[in-house]
């Protein structure tokens, strides 16, 4: 009677403990198969780890450390909706990992989910303050999100961390010019081609500042060096076309548009740029019937690529036909 009160006692104990969790046992078993993973990884045999850190969190799905390998592994896998699932239970089981929130951060980035990326950076800023990765990384979130004095504060706190970086200069740059403070943006892009003059695309959002203040030839130079770095950026052939246009350097201006087209024949703003110096030479002479026909082409086909362009779309309307045009009579009666 008694050795079968035991064994029923027995029995009980041993459902108690599964229910409860996991068993030493299954604990240890777990650990070793992240073990195995990790040197998986290091050997750059991502399914074999993948399958060693699954098991690793069905033995013991408390294990951080599986759950946040398994994020690394699915993120260079760029399956990013899984990566965020694992490094969110890794920040869940663990919420002092610097790198487990860092990395949550940047999937979450990656996925276009800005907020929950803001909040993942701001959790990995509040563990290491003085990281100035996560600093950046959470200034371009602001930046892209469209709350631009929180990221001018987040830039400015990385170059307290870093003097040196080029980039938190052009991104405050950048930040300064969309709040229309372009005396602020022109400093912070000369600091930073001062610490690195090899950046064409700082020289043309540089150009692009001076174009706004109309310091056209300011604007030129500026152009005119980022071609020299890079002959090849279509972006920055384009904006010199602007700029030749607005110094009524019509035939310059064509052949720099055009340029930059035969670079990139899907540059929107290249095709709305040639169509408006088209544009300006029918109506200096409006004999040229030509190219007032070679400019609404050009702005279908800118509006083709970016349909998003209102101010183009009423400048098709109102050159698209000619009052003295015989169908355009017609239509009208």
């Amino acid at each position: 009677m008694r050795s079968g009160l035991r064994r029923s006692l027995g029995l009980v104990l041993l459902g108690l403990l599964w229910l409860g969790g996991c068993t030493p046992v299954t604990d240890h078993l777990a650990v070793r198969r992240a073990e195995r993973g990790r040197k998986l990884l290091e050997a750059d045999d991502l399914d074999a780890a993948l399958v060693e850190f699954q098991q690793a969190v069905e033995l013991n799905p408390r294990l951080a450390v599986a759950h946040s390998s398994l994020g690394a592994i699915y993120k260079r896998k760029g399956d990013y909706e899984r990566a965020v699932k694992a490094f969110a239970e890794a920040v869940k089981l663990n919420p002092f990992s610097f790198q487990d929130t860092y990395q949550l951060a940047q999937v979450y980035y990656h996925l276009r989910r800005l907020a929950d990326a803001i909040r993942a950076y701001l959790h990995a800023c509040e563990l290491d303050p003085e990281n100035f990765d996560a600093r950046m990384n959470l200034g371009v979130c602001y930046h892209q999100n469209g709350e631009l004095d929180q990221a001018i504060e987040c830039y400015r706190r990385a170059i307290e961390l870093n003097p040196d970086s080029a980039f938190a200069h052009s991104n405050l740059g950048a930040a300064y010019d969309a709040q229309d403070k372009f005396y602020e943006a022109i400093h912070e892009y000369n600091e930073s081609l001062e610490l690195d003059g090899n950046q064409p695309m700082v020289l043309v959002n540089l150009a692009t500042t001076l174009m706004k203040q109309e310091r056209f030839a300011n604007a030129r130079q500026a152009l005119l060096m980022a071609i020299r770095i890079d002959p090849e950026l279509a972006l920055a052939h384009s904006q010199l076309g602007y700029c030749l246009f607005r110094e009524k350097k019509y035939d310059e201006a064509v052949a720099s548009y055009e340029r930059a087209l035969a670079i990139d024949p899907k540059l929107a703003e290249g095709h709305a740029g040639l169509g408006a110096v088209r544009m300006g030479q029918y109506l200096t002479d409006q004999s040229r019937v030509e190219y007032r026909q070679a400019a609404i082409e050009h702005w279908h086909r800118s509006l083709e690529l970016n349909p998003n362009q209102p101010k183009l779309r009423k400048l098709v309307e109102k050159y698209r036909r000619r009052p003295e045009d015989p169908e355009a009579v017609l239509l009208s009666q």
